[in-house]
């Protein structure tokens, strides 16, 4: 006789599948489907005393469609979704039976070192988009030898969750087990991680675990239950539902809530072998308004993040937790055992902002040397690398702004003088300072705009502005310490040892507990030129191993008796 083996959504049997599904207040469920001829009374599922309803289906096969057929509470008969259906024909569509037959190619891969680690985040659906047709992971694998040439070993997906339509950002995610159609499926987003490891480079998946949809959401009111009005069985059915993309907080004081949000998280881990996880706006998960004043928290949410924080830990080796919470919070990465949230990194607000705000004043009176010096030595949790920094991502260039280069000179990014040379500042100050850096796709060549779901990355751009993607490339190598002459770079120590408030020109010295191969790098962030200018604090017979002096002028850098020629937003850095 069978049984229920624990397991909700589709399990393969020795025979066809199982189904299950929770839907505690459902009076009766059947599951209806390509097996049965789409039969919607045939197939009946029995209840067990938590409710889930399972059934054995021996005539479902790999690929088939279904949805369940939910009778609720008051005898409506309701069409759902597989809360864990991880394929559908689309958003609005129906869910298809996946097995999981992927033959992989690479197998225990590592991810760099995290003090080696540069991440660049893309969004699959425009970054290797070359038509009118949404991008795809095929596409995107086309251009994963550039990433690679330019020294990236890690990428950051932005969602792929099935969202409603095919165009979006991905944070409205629909169907959060299930990978996005119009990307390719679960066996697109396969091949993608395969081919990025096959290159030494490490996936981290971003995850929206604050709301749900709000569009095409079949977990709205699941089984027919549900008070004021709200979401039913897997959310919030108070106050606490509200966020500011609808009322669609998941319930994360329900253990079934909970466990569909850890199994959720632990999954891209798993069956997709991702090498972490960025969750999105964690303020919105563990406060009710994201103001974190105290006067709205939600405790049970705390939990839940440490829980699944730690059972990452845990279960898994060389897996990394980024959150996105921007309060500067220490306790966002303090381990769990000290009562903290346990993310092995977090989005630094305290470094983005100011620097940008530098980025983008227009006067060098207006320049607070004091404020970057701040940003550039700011740790959490007594940890060099538990903070991601940049000035560009998907955020801080749409919702009102732009690239750092297009708001340097709206319109005119291609010729301009102040955006090619405070872009490559922009990229000197993320890949010199301690942290984790993040790039957005296209900085390395100059994209202008800003970030829509609609436009697509414009690759022709590489070949255009060789030059600025060969200062990223070299700046890259430094920071991964690839040439074998800049391991300072990826040490946790920084000392600043030279702050001209005046010129507007600061320096500072990064290296490691060996101090191995320490560097030290000056910036002129002013507009100004600097002839015979002496830079304190160099070693006795300095190395140049980077410049830029209005275009590349690493070769020939000779500084004598410590002084130099520093041009606009000039950057020069050596070692010994």
């Amino acid at each position: 006789m069978s049984s229920y083996n624990n397991k909700l959504g589709v399990t393969p049997l020795d025979q066809g599948f199982q189904f299950a599904v929770w839907a505690p207040n459902a009076s009766a469920v059947h599951v209806t489907g390509d097996f049965n001829q789409w039969d919607e009374s045939q197939l009946p599922l029995t209840r067990t005393d938590q409710g889930v309803w399972w059934c054995h289906c021996p005539d479902a096969a790999n690929g088939d469609g279904y949805k369940f057929v939910l009778t609720t509470g008051d005898q409506q008969r309701v069409l759902k979704n597989d809360p864990r259906a991880r394929e559908l024909t689309n958003s609005a569509g129906h869910s298809l039976i996946f097995a999981d037959d992927y033959a992989w190619q690479t197998d225990n891969f590592i991810p760099a070192p995290l003090h080696e680690r540069v991440i660049y985040e893309l969004h699959i659906g425009t970054f290797g988009k070359t038509d009118d047709q949404v991008g795809t992971f095929d596409n995107a694998i086309e251009r994963l030898d550039d990433l690679a040439e330019l020294g990236i070993n890690t990428v950051e997906l932005m969602p792929v969750n099935e969202f409603a339509g095919d165009l979006s950002w991905g944070y409205n995610p629909a169907h959060p087990f299930a990978v996005e159609q119009a990307y390719g499926g679960p066996q697109g987003l396969k091949r993608f991680v395969d081919a990025a490891h096959q290159r030494g480079i490490a996936v981290i998946m971003d995850v929206v675990y604050n709301h749900f949809g709000p569009s095409d959401l079949d977990l709205w009111q699941f089984d027919g239950w549900h008070e004021n009005d709200k979401g039913g069985i897997y959310f919030y059915n108070d106050a606490r539902s509200a966020t500011p993309w609808g009322d669609t907080r998941p319930d994360y004081g329900r253990a079934e809530v909970r466990e569909y949000l850890t199994d959720n998280a632990l999954m891209w881990l798993s069956e997709y072998r991702v090498d972490g996880l960025r969750m999105d706006m964690v303020p919105y998960m563990r406060t009710v308004s994201g103001v974190d004043d105290g006067s709205d928290e939600i405790p049970e949410a705390y939990s839940l993040i440490q829980h699944i924080n730690q059972r990452i830990a845990t279960e898994f080796d060389n897996k990394m937790t980024i959150a996105e919470d921007l309060h500067q919070h220490h306790f966002i990465t303090d381990i769990v055992s000290n009562d903290g949230c346990g993310y092995t990194c977090q989005w630094d607000a305290a470094f983005v902002h100011p620097v940008r705000n530098l980025l983008l004043a227009s006067n060098d009176e207006h320049l607070d040397t004091d404020a970057l010096l701040q940003a550039v030595t700011h740790r959490y949790s007594d940890h060099p690398f538990a903070r991601v920094v940049y000035t560009e991502s998907h955020d801080e260039v749409a919702n009102g702004q732009a690239r750092v280069v297009e708001e340097v000179a709206p319109g005119s990014v291609d010729t301009d003088y102040f955006a090619r040379n405070k872009g490559i500042l922009a990229g000197a100050l993320v890949l010199t300072c301690c942290g984790i850096p993040m790039l957005f796709q296209g900085q390395e060549f100059k994209q202008h705009g800003y970030f829509t779901d609609g436009d697509d990355i414009d690759w022709r751009r590489r070949e255009q502005f060789g030059e600025y993607l060969q200062a990223f490339e070299d700046m890259i190598a430094l920071r991964t310490n690839a040439r074998g002459n800049s391991a300072g770079l990826t040490g946790g120590i920084t000392e600043i040892i030279h702050h001209d408030t005046t010129n507007k020109v600061v320096g500072y010295r990064r290296t490691n507990e060996m101090n191995d191969k320490p560097v030290w790098v000056y910036l002129n962030l002013s507009s100004q030129f600097l002839p015979e200018y002496k830079l304190e604090g160099l070693p006795a017979e300095p190395e140049c191993i980077f410049a830029w002096q209005e275009g590349l002028a690493t070769e020939g850098m000779r500084p004598e008796e410590h002084t130099l020629t520093l041009a606009p937003f000039g950057i020069v850095m050596f070692t010994q």
